[in-house]
Order: structure tokens, then sequence, then C-alpha cells
């Protein structure tokens, strides 16, 4: 819990202070800024904005990742005495993983400052803020999402209310609308104060949960006023995305700071891939790097999957910390229950990348008692959902899953859609059947298998080989280079989380294992995972 004004903060906790100006803003949001400088016990110093709460008052969030006593100065653009308030406060210990940092090559990814590595399981609810604003049931639905193991949220601060061709918000019961005027008449000089509260109310219920977010900066580049950079000038941005620093950069929750959800959409909504919206990419995140002091990691998330992002970036390969990574693999009628093609697409796409990488998306799992307002979406049907998250899972990658229910324009809260208990069954195999944090994709493994495009198995391994799994997406035959003896064998049903004895027939420089077997109602071969732990 955030505390207020505090004397004593324990580490790794969201402070917030209080500043009153006497003097009376015309346009308070713009007329004055105000920054707060904090001193660390060590000497080193970090500067944050604070952000105008109404009614003559600033706020400043910090949270401290060092044990000590620390001071702060505020200091604003004009000088105005009676906000440049000066305190202090004292430190104290407190056991926390504490932030969440991207560690590229190491763990999937991510790590939290105290070593924990995370492997990271999300829902896609882009419009949850908006959502909560309008009375529906989020905090139950957060309890819920946290009790089922997710530890993570995709959410965008500003909502849509509309994804073509048909996808109106209709659950829509309040004006969402972020800043000042409307959308016919913007104010980008001022915020709705109204829809912030309920923001900071859903950000702190987060707080409370040990709950992720993935915090969307700027919504669809096709929508308003994303896709008219003429109106949205850089200079309403940049208020725009310090104001949102301000409010949340102090959270442990805030997970990813993501400028703006499929990039590629900069600078006029016109959905293709453009050099000039790499450049966009860069500049901005070495922007809130500089502005947001607590150093949270900087994702991109991608609409075209090509050219590859090493070359995307490679004028400042560092300034992007992470890919929030989309590919939904084959999604057809014919081929939709495979998701074939995933992990080829990853291999094209990160080709010399050196940084973090989340499979952030692979389709949104239809609800057929929905109207069908996306096309995309027929065919995301629980077969291609539960094998898409592990072709990704298997390239070293967390995932975040998507849900018809909770994506975009519908808002269904209190209902599970079938695939659900799938994303489960992965997580349990991850975090409790294998150590996920050792393993690397060692695909040199494979002697021989189904070589169909989408059938051949993938591997992981950990470096002293003591532990390799192997992920067959549709079942069949295949060989192993590796030693005939000297494992245990089981199989990971990936429809139950349930684990059995795995027979092996051997030749002489290699592993051969048949599938369980098993079909789906469409007569589809069934994928199973397996399991090798040296005893020898």
């Amino acid at each position: 819990m955030s505390q207020t004004n505090p004397e004593t903060l324990p580490l790794r906790t969201v402070g917030e202070w209080t500043l009153t100006s006497e003097r009376t803003y015309k346009e308070p949001f713009v007329d004055v800024t105000v920054d707060v400088t904090f001193h660390a016990p060590s000497g080193q110093a970090l500067t944050i904005p604070a952000f105008y709460a109404g009614d003559g008052i600033w706020r400043v969030r910090f949270n401290p990742g060092e044990t000590g006593q620390w001071t702060f100065q505020a200091h604003t653009r004009p000088a105005d005495a009676s906000l440049m308030r000066r305190g202090e406060f004292t430190v104290s210990e407190r056991q926390t993983d504490g932030f969440l940092m991207a560690t590229p090559g190491d763990a999937f990814g991510f790590r939290f400052e105290s070593g924990k590595p995370l492997f990271i399981v999300g829902d896609t609810t882009y419009n949850l803020f908006g959502a909560a604003h309008c009375d529906l049931p989020v905090d139950a639905f957060m309890e819920r999402r946290a009790a089922q193991g997710f530890n993570l949220l995709r959410v965008r601060v500003p909502v849509s209310p509309f994804h073509p061709p048909e996808g109106y918000s209709h659950w829509q019961t309040k004006r969402t609308w972020a800043w000042g005027g409307s959308e016919q008449a913007p104010r980008f000089d001022r915020f709705n104060l109204d829809y912030f509260a309920t923001v900071d109310r859903v950000v702190q219920k987060a707080e409370d949960l040990e709950l992720g977010l993935e915090m969307i900066m700027e919504a669809w580049g096709f929508e308003f006023p994303f896709n008219s950079r003429q109106i949205f000038l850089p200079e309403w941005e940049e208020l725009w995305m310090r104001y949102l620093i301000a409010r949340y950069d102090a959270y442990n929750c805030l997970y990813f700071w993501t400028p703006l959800n499929e990039y590629e959409y900069y600078p006029n909504g016109d959905w293709h891939y453009k050099s000039v919206s790499d450049r966009w990419a860069i500049r901005i995140a070495r922007w809130i790097k500089a502005t947001a002091p607590h150093g949270h990691v900087i994702a991109m998330h991608n609409g075209p999957r090509l050219p590859a992002f090493a070359k995307r970036f490679a004028a400042d390969p560092e300034a992007v910390d992470a890919v929030m990574f989309q590919e939904w693999g084959s999604n057809d009628r014919e081929r939709g229950w495979l998701a074939a093609g995933i992990e080829e697409t990853i291999a094209e796409a990160f080709a010399g990348w050196t940084r973090s990488i989340v499979f952030a998306e692979y389709a949104y799992e239809r609800n057929p008692t929905l109207p069908l307002v996306f096309t995309g979406h027929e065919f995301s049907l629980p077969e291609h959902m539960r094998r898409a998250p592990w072709r990704g899972a298997f390239q070293g990658m967390g995932i975040i899953h998507g849900f018809e229910n909770t994506w975009g324009p519908f808002a269904i809260l209190e209902e599970d859609q079938p695939s659900l208990p799938y994303v489960q069954h992965l997580k349990r195999f991850f975090t409790e059947i294998v150590d996920f944090d050792r393993l690397r994709p060692a695909p040199q493994l494979l002697q021989s298998g189904p070589n169909e495009d989408g059938y051949t198995p993938l591997m992981l391994a950990t470096e002293d080989r003591s532990q390799i799994a192997v992920y067959v997406p549709a079942g069949g035959e295949f060989a192993l280079k590796l030693p005939v003896h000297g494992y245990a064998a089981q199989w990971y049903d990936p429809r139950s989380g349930e684990l059995t004895g795995a027979a092996v027939s051997t030749n002489p420089n290699s592993m051969t294992f048949s599938t369980p077997g098993g079909t789906d109602d469409e007569g589809h071969p069934w994928d199973w995972a397996l399991v090798l732990v040296k005893t020898a």
C-alpha cells in the first residue's frame, strides 16, 4: 500500500508527497512544471516529475531502492516558492523482490531485482481501466486472474471505443476520454482527473495483488488522436507521457512501459512497416528512460513481424529493452488448430536480437456466443490457443494469452473461456515440472521426427543436459541425439496437466519416443510434452 507524506518508508514501497501552491494557475497542467529530486544515502540523485491532482495540489510518487536517510527537494519552472518543498524520510529494510528487470539471454528474459526469475503468464485486457470506470467488476476479475496464476495484464491507459470492422465497446456507460474537451474538440493541455482516479484505483489493486501491468501509453495507432499527429503534436505527446510517468512509474506492479500498441502505426495510423516508426521507437524509448527514474522495462509491441528487430533498432540496439511480439501462426479453417509457423517466424524476426522478448499475442480465443466483429478470430479456437503458447515458450519466451471475453470491445469479466486451463497447465509445466530459468532452445538435439510443416518437435535443454523438454505439436515418433541410458522420461499432457511414464526405444546413438496418441473431435492428433531428467 502506498504511503502519503511518510517519515519512514519501507524499501521498495510507493511514497506519495503533496505540494500545494498558493498561486492560482489558469492552466495548471501546463503553466508550471514541477520536478522533485530525491537524494539517496549513497549520494545518487533521482528526479521524477510531479503531477497535478486538482485543487491547487501537485503530488509526487517515488519508490526508493536503498535503505537509510533520504532527502528531497522540489523545483519548478517558473519559480513558485510555495511548491518548492523540502523534506526527508528514512527507508527501512523490507524483504521484497523489487522491480522486474530485463535479463536478455537469461531466465526467459526477466528477473526481479532480488534475482528471482519470472515466467510471464499474462492476459490481454486492453480496456481494463475503462471497464472499471464504467463500474464493471474489475476488482473481482483481477483477484480471479491472480488466483488462477496469471502474473501480468496488458492494459492501455486510453480506452478504445471501437475496433474495425464492427467492434464497438458496448459496455461503455461513461465517458472515458482521458484528456480535456472531447474527441471532437480535444484539449491536450489538460487531463480528465475523474478517469485518472479510476486508473489509480486499479493500479493500486494490482499493487496489492502483486499482479504486474504492461502499461500501454498510447492505444491502437489507427484511432484518434494517435492517427492525427498534426493535431496530437510532439509537445502534447510529451506532456501526456510525462503525466503517465509521474502518476505510475513508482509502482512495483509497473512491469513494462509500452509506448504504442503496434508501434508501426506511427505516424499516420497506416499499418505497415515504416523505418520512421523505428526512429520514433528509439527516440521515445530513450526519452522515457531519461524521464522515468525507476528504470522499468521499455517494450515495443509490433504489428508487422519483419524486418528483423535487430535490423530495425540497429542504430541504437539498447534503447528498447524488450519486444512484446505478436505472431498468430496458421489461423485458417484448415490449419488453425495447429498454429503452425510460429517458431519459424520468431527465428527470422529475432535473428541477431540481443534483448528480451515476450510472446505477447498469438490470437484471441473465439467466443461463439459473441458476434464475429473481427474476422481474424473466427478460427482462434481452443486447439489453436493451446498449441500457440507452447510453441512460443519453447523459443524461451513467456506468454500473454488472449480471450475475446477480455479483448478490447468485450468485457465479459465474470466468465472464463475453455482454453484457460491450458494456460494453467503450461505454467505448471514451466514453473513446477522443469526449471525454466535454466532451459534454452536446443533444436540440435533432434535427430529425426515428423517433418511436415508445423509437426516438428521443439526442444529446450539445460546447458549440462541434466534436464531436457520436448514439445510435440501433433504427435508422432521422434529420435533424440542422446545417450540411450541415464535419463528418466515422462509425458506431460497439455490438456490435463498430468504426468505419465514414457517408454523409450533405444538405438545405438539415440533415444526414440512415440507419443501416447489421441485425437481431438475433428481427428487432429494430440500434442504432448516430454520431460527427460538425467539420473546418472
